[in-house]
Formats: structure tokens, C-alpha cells, sequence
């Protein structure tokens, strides 16, 4: 069943289509990434899809409801974490959960929540007090406090360290275990293959690639890159068939495969029989980064 269902979703400022006749769904207990680069339409479609923004076409239906029309009941079922919030500062942070949990019918224990955020040995510090990190993971505990059938998260790790990212890596994973759909907009790619389960990338208000984030934009039957040092006193000519045909870029002997393991055999072997050391051998697929700046024609990450 989907917890999210569009279907031509069109949205316009004046003569700018910022939603271009969008058709997707997202499943109930599934981490969903939307990736595209700024001025894509990514921001707009959540705040439909959040019920924050009208439509001009189109059909929606979140949790089985239209946003649009939607009253509290829906709103009770949502979680949303934006990319800031304005919490009252002075507020300890076991008090601003809850204060956030009185609003919501059902909710979670606070002592539940600080344990799932891993803000435990900081309940009763005042949230002036908090890291960045820190004060990320309470963004996140106030978007659950309410157990929100649907969680929406908006770029979660933005200005964090790479321990932070990881930390908040496990923790949203945490959340997948639960139950738990997760609409997630992000600008780093490995946060996307980490966490989602499917990916769709928007250009021009429109969805260009969705699939998984390893099949994405034919990832898992694209070219598969060998690249090694050229070894001293050898060229390409001395190599095994087919790295006759291999170009050398900056001493690295490179040949692009469709199938990697004839090839490496034949290299491996090679190597073997005269000694030569092939340590710094590297096979690679596309990643998804470079899948994503292929579909998007850009170089930017972001928005």
C-alpha cells in the first residue's frame, strides 16, 4: 500500500511551472530520497505533500488523505523535520519534547525519545547549550514525539561532521525498524545510498531517474572502470588482450568493461606469471553521484 500516491501534479508561480505533471508513489515503511539540484521543484512537493502549499493540478493522497483538505487527524500522523526550527532556547531539552508531545493525541514517552535520539545524558541541558549535532537530533526528536506514520525530513545532516552524519545515519535507520515512511531531500549522494531505499532525482519539476539507489540511471549494468599504475617498463602493448586497449592517464592504465571478470583474470594472471604488483588496482561502477550529475547536467549537489 502507498503512504504517498501523486499523480500529474502541477504547480505554478505565474509563468514559471515549478511542478511539472509529477506522477510517484511511496510505500508504507520505506525510506523514499528526492534528490535534484535547486530550482528542481523538491521543496514545493513536499510542502504539498505536507499540506502547506495548494496545487494547481493534479492528485495527491498522503496516509490515504488529500493534504489539501485534510484536517488535524492527518496533521497528528505527520512528522516533519525542517532544516531549522525556532525552539525557545532557554527551554531544557527534555521540556521542549514535551511541550512538542502535548500537542499530539498518541505519543512517545520523552524517556523513549531521548533514548531512540541518543539525548539521554542531555535532558535537562538548555538547547542554547547544544552542539549542532546535538541540536539536530532534538529537530528529529520533536518530529517523532507525536509517532508519526510518516516522517518528513529535510536535508537531516546539513552542516554535520562525518561522525555526526554517521551518527544520524543510525539513528534514521533506527526509525526504518519501527515502521516508520521517511520522505528524505538531501544533497549528499552517500547519504542517499545509505539510507534510501529508492531514489528519484528531479529536473525541471519533473522525475528524470527513480529506481533503487544501486540500479538508479542503470548503475548496477553500467561500465564497470579498472584502472592501475602502469608498472615500470611496461606499455599498454605488453599488457594482456584486451588492455591493448587501455588508455594511460596520469600513469594509470584505465579500460572500461561492461563485464570485469574475463578481463581481470586475464590481467591478475598476467601479473602473476612476471611478478608484477597490481596492489594498487582499483574496479569501480558508476557512483550515484555520477549518475546523478549525468541526469541533472549539473555539477551542483544541492537544494
Amino acid at each position: 500500500m502507498s503512504a504517498i500516491s501523486i499523480s500529474g501534479l502541477v504547480k505554478r508561480y505565474g509563468d514559471l511551472e515549478a511542478v511539472a505533471g509529477l506522477s510517484l508513489d511511496v510505500a508504507e515503511g520505506e525510506v523514499f530520497a528526492l534528490l535534484g539540484p535547486n530550482g528542481a521543484g523538491k521543496t514545493t512537493t513536499v510542502e504539498i505533500l505536507e499540506g502547506y502549499r495548494s496545487r494547481d493540478a493534479g492528485e495527491v493522497s498522503v496516509l490515504g488523505e488529500d493534504p489539501a483538505t485534510a484536517g488535524r487527524g492527518f496533521r497528528d500522523r505527520i512528522g516533519i523535520v525542517l532544516q531549522s526550527s525556532g525552539i525557545d532556547r532557554e527551554l531544557a531539552v527534555s521540556e521542549a519534547i514535551d511541550l512538542f508531545g502535548k500537542m499530539y493525541p498518541t505519543r512517545r514517552p520523552t524517556a523513549d525519545v531521548l533514548e531512540i535520539v541518543g539525548l539521554v545524558e542531555k535532558a535537562d541541558a538548555r538547547v542554547k547549550t547544544l552542539s549542532g549535532g546535538q541540536r539536530r537530533r532534538l529537530d528529529l526528536a520533536l518530529g517523532i514525539v507525536g509517532e508519526p506514520d510518516l516522517l518528513f525530513l529535510d536535508e537531516p545532516t546539513t552542516g554535520f561532521d562525518p561522525s555526526a552524519r554517521r551518527a544520524s545515519w543510525r539513528l534514521i535507520d533506527g526509525l526504518r525498524s519501527l515502521g516508520t515512511t521517511i520522505l528524505l531531500t538531501t544533497h549528499y549522494m552517500d547519504e542517499a545510498q545509505n539510507l534510501a531505499d529508492r531514489v528519484a532525482v528531479m529536473v525541471g519539476g519533473g522525475i528524470v531517474a527513480e529506481g533503487s539507489p544501486d540500479d538508479l540511471g542503470g548503475r548496477a549494468t553500467g561500465l564497470v572502470a579498472i584502472r592501475f599504475p602502469l608498472p615500470d617498463g611496461v606499455g599498454i602493448g605488453d599488457l594482456p588482450a584486451p588492455f591493448s586497449a587501455a588508455t594511460v592517464e596520469r600513469g594509470m592504465a584505465c579500460l572500461d568493461v561492461t563485464d570485469p571478470a574475463a578481463p581481470l583474470n586475464q590481467l591478475t594472471g598476467w601479473a602473476l606469471e612476471r611478478g608484477v604488483d597490481l596492489s594498487n588496482l582499483t574496479v569501480n561502477r558508476p557512483t550515484l553521484e555520477d549518475v546523478y550529475l549525468e541526469l541533472t547536467g549539473s555539477e551542483d549537489t544541492n537544494g
